[in-house]
């Protein structure tokens, strides 16, 4: 494939047609030239890398007939039309059914081959999504769950499923939303323990004076407002998994005793005196390396990190970021009955240039935002995150310069609505821009003339 792109050219007129191929080749796209429509449509199939530039007045099936045709076979496929004066009422029509662009003869070369190379990239775009939910639809088993084709995301699989056939006590390390309960999950859901519960359990959300109740039970009358006996989670989850998320918040009276009860198997319930056997195995996460941490103890520390994991931050594995945001804006979009919607090159860039500082856990909640509102774009969702102003130094220099410009330019367009109330003449002559360039520019922001007129 060439710098530019594929285009597959055609036209009956051999002069008109072989000229502009030499223009194309030189301007660096390949370029396959049909003098006849149904030759080129034997080109045409759904994961074709190439655009059509087609004439429109052609015997036998002619352009808008062969556009048609195509995108039967390639739906998304880009289609510029060639047009001569008398056919542009022809062409815009041909536009409102889907067609991409057209040119009206003569035209200027260095004007088609921008918009060539602006469809190619488009096509590209396209092709990249296509093949993305594509790959994400064939997954299954672990590759299914924990999504990504990093080294680090596919070294912790290999790792998950090799601690999972084992009955160590595990420690996952990670940060605020890297997935540290899923990764328990896996590890609870390959291994031996897979058709028993699976118990969570956060440390760091339990009131001090209730999470001793809550890790092993309390009987009646065992202290105010205790009315019947309870099950605790060490209890309840014999046999299979107890998971101890935010485990450096436990007390350290209560690390006392959660290392009895690793040593020895049994747990005694608040208000009682009969020992009662468990057999189950922990899996315990931390945001911070326990080993560091003064108010952990040592000997707990040792019977918990047997085994450890680590999760990487998402900044640290980027390119896991296009499959994460496709799989969950497409989960999103099923959820709330929306249309499936598609990422530009701009978005990309945008999403692969963020920090994620919320990891995963951001992620997720951005591309659900955008599955259920079609007006807003990603570019002002990411911005939306914290006020560019009252971001740090560090966070604003994680945008890339397209974003932060994306930005200010989405400002002053959204101030120039708000100023002539959804007047577009005045907003055009305010910001000196051709209709079409601010129809596109707030359709890329998400900004509706009517969210400015006056009811």
């Amino acid at each position: 494939m060439s710098e530019q792109g594929l285009v597959l050219l055609v036209d009956d007129e051999a002069m008109v047609r072989e000229a502009t191929a030499q223009w194309l080749e030189l301007s660096g796209f390949e370029v396959r030239c049909f003098s006849r429509a149904e030759a080129a449509l034997e080109q045409i199939e759904p994961f074709c890398a190439g655009i059509l530039l087609t004439d429109v007045r052609m015997p036998g099936m002619d352009g808008i007939q062969l556009m048609q045709e195509a995108f039967r076979r390639a739906p998304d496929m880009p289609v510029i039309l060639l047009t001569a004066h008398g056919d542009v009422d022809m062409a815009t029509a041909a536009m409102r059914d889907g067609a991409y662009d057209f040119i009206e003869k003569p035209y200027v070369p260095d004007r088609l081959v921008e918009r060539l190379r602006r469809a190619c990239e488009k096509r590209r775009l396209t092709l990249e999504n296509l093949r993305l939910q594509q790959n994400l639809a064939t997954q299954s088993g672990i590759d299914a769950r924990l999504i990504g084709i990093s080294p680090a995301i596919q070294r912790l699989r290999r790792e998950i499923l090799s601690l999972a056939e084992l009955e160590t006590n595990v420690i996952i390390y990670g940060e605020t939303g890297t997935g540290k309960e899923l990764v328990a999950q896996c590890l609870h859901d390959y291994g031996k323990r897979s058709k028993r519960p699976f118990v969570p359990i956060n440390c760091g959300a339990i009131p001090e004076n209730l999470i001793e109740s809550e890790l092993f039970g309390h009987e009646a009358g065992a202290f105010t407002h205790a009315t019947k006996r309870r099950i605790g989670k060490f209890e309840y989850a014999s046999g299979g998994s107890l998971f101890l998320d935010e485990i450096e918040s436990m007390p350290l009276n209560l690390q006392i005793k959660l290392l009895r009860a690793l040593q020895e198997h049994v747990i005694e319930r608040l208000g009682a005196n009969a020992p009662i056997s468990v057999d189950l195995r922990v899996i315990a996460a931390a945001k911070v390396d326990l080993r560091e941490d003064p108010q952990f103890r040592e000997d707990l520390f040792y019977r918990l990190g047997v085994s450890e994991l680590h999760i990487p931050p998402l900044r640290e594995r980027i390119e896991d970021v296009p499959w994460l945001f496709v799989h969950y804006l497409r989960k999103g979009a099923l959820d709330n009955d929306r249309e499936p919607r598609t990422l530009s090159d701009h978005d990309l860039d945008a999403l692969q240039s963020y920090a994620w500082p919320g990891n995963v856990r951001e992620l997720k909640n951005i591309a659900i935002r955008y599955a259920i509102d079609p007006r807003v774009s990603l570019v002002e969702l990411l911005s939306r995150q914290q006020p560019l102003q009252s971001r740090p130094v560090a966070h604003r220099q994680s945008l890339p310069l397209a974003v932060q410009v994306a930005e200010y330019e989405a400002q002053l367009i959204r101030e120039a609505l708000e100023q002539h109330q959804g007047n577009i003449k005045s907003v055009m002559d305010m910001l000196d821009l051709p209709r079409r360039t601010l129809n596109q520019k707030m359709q890329r922001y998400g900004l509706n003339r009517s969210d400015f007129t006056l009811s």
